[in-house]
């Protein structure tokens, strides 16, 4: 239960930074600090270092995440954050970064079997599964990607 809890608030969490970091490209007009507060959101969400996992070729990344145990809901959030991490790079003119991103979102939705939605900055579906998931358990405001509303 404790371990279904720590998923929920985790998925949750990792949402809730990519949603602010949609809200900050918005407001500073700075995909790349956008896209950076991604990188780190994923470095969280995985308890991995970040730019390490990142640095991986699309297919080393889902056999990295797989090994590494974690599970499969936060993978495909995961997977939805670097499709969406792709988006503020090609705004930023980092059209060869964002290549990569895409093919690392699409190989973790094709190793581990779901979807990516055909516009990551669409949240509507996400919010419908995180509605469930809230249900599931006992969420509080402990939030390891709060140092984002600061920025």
């Amino acid at each position: 239960m404790l371990e279904q809890d720590y998923l929920m608030k985790l998925i949750l969490q990792f949402f809730r930074g990519m949603v602010r970091s949609w809200e900050l490209k918005e407001e500073k007009d700075d995909p790349e600090l956008a896209a950076d507060m991604l990188e780190t959101a994923i470095g969280t969400a995985t308890e991995m270092d970040g730019a390490v996992l990142l640095s991986l070729s699309p297919d080393s990344i889902a056999q990295v995440l797989r090994v590494s145990g974690t599970d499969p809901n936060v993978v495909e959030f995961v997977a939805r954050g670097l499709l969406l991490e792709s988006v503020y790079l090609s705004e930023a003119g980092n059209n060869e970064l964002a290549g990569v991103r895409a093919a690392q979102a699409r190989a973790l939705a094709d190793d581990y079997g779901f979807e990516l939605p055909d516009d990551p900055t669409d949240f509507g579906a996400m919010e419908e599964d995180l509605d469930e998931i809230a249900l599931q358990g006992d969420l509080d405001d402990d939030d390891p990607f709060a140092f984002f509303d600061n920025l």
